[in-house]
């Protein structure tokens, strides 16, 4: 027999070692990973649920000053407030948005609240092509005297947009950066986080036209996307599958191993002394 005709032989130990060893590390891996899914979705379906419950309950004053400075995003996020204060018009900045409406901006305008403290507010959405109304701050005046509130706690977005930073001096604004916003403003003791004013109407969502319809009342509230993704039972699913393919696979090596080792056994008893 040629040698290009010789069986394959076993591999040697170390190969079949090294081989074990990754795939107890693959498997483990792929474990953890569908694990780790696992807890995601338990965590946000606990989101889902209280937030979906915030959005059905009275609303609630403001949290304490005092907690402020440790409150979570899992704290407050969509909670439902109502604040009283005086608006300050011309301190309202202008970031950019995308809605349902299309391209346009946010008008945030800070509230004076009664303590002393700033609260900043996101009135609702405007189209692209009323920014120039809008232009400088307070061009369009707000309401005067106290006014009452009511919406959605939001946390600060700081930093900017998608590959945009935020440029106070240049007025450009791509997040509503609480703290970046507050500075640029001059505001002092101002809170954290922000509101959207209005609560999501779902009968704007399930009538096109009704959202679409210019009423002639801007900004626009109500707005606030209240949406969460909730794809990881697929997620751990694939890692759990991914895990017992690496099961298989290894089944398949040790079988064809077995295999080559019979083979040359056989060979071995075979051969003529």
């Amino acid at each position: 027999m040629s040698r290009t005709d010789a069986p394959p032989r076993p591999h040697a130990a170390w190969q079949l070692a090294v081989l074990a060893a990754v795939g107890v590390a693959l498997f483990a891996g792929f474990i953890s990973l569908g694990v780790w899914q696992v807890q995601r979705r338990a965590w946000k379906l606990d989101l889902i649920e209280r937030v979906s419950q915030r959005l059905t309950e009275a609303p609630t004053p403001l949290p304490p000053v005092a907690q402020w400075p440790a409150l979570t995003k899992t704290d407050i996020e969509y909670r439902h407030v109502q604040v009283q204060g005086t608006w300050l018009a011309d301190k309202t900045v202008l970031t950019q948005a995308t809605t349902a409406l299309g391209q346009g901006f946010w008008v945030l305008t800070p509230l004076q609240l009664a303590d002393g403290n700033t609260l900043l507010v996101n009135r609702g959405f405007i189209p692209s092509k009323q920014r120039s109304q809008w232009q400088p701050p307070g061009a369009v005046p707000a309401p005067a005297g106290d006014v009452t509130v009511r919406g959605l706690l939001r946390m600060s977005e700081p930093d900017g947009g998608f590959l945009r930073r935020n440029d106070p001096a240049a007025h450009k604004w791509y997040s509503r950066d609480v703290a970046a916003i507050a500075a640029a403003q001059q505001l002092p003791n101002t809170a954290p986080f922000f509101v959207d004013a209005g609560l999501p109407d779902a009968r704007l969502s399930a009538n096109p036209d009704a959202l679409h319809a210019d009423t002639g009342v801007w900004p626009r509230g109500g707005l606030t996307v209240v949406r969460f993704s909730n794809s990881h039972l697929a997620y751990a699913l694939t890692w759990f599958g991914l895990a017992l393919m690496v099961v298989g696979a290894g089944g398949l090596v040790a079988r064809h191993e077995r295999r080559l080792r019979a083979a040359g056994n056989n060979t071995a008893h075979a051969t003529p002394d």
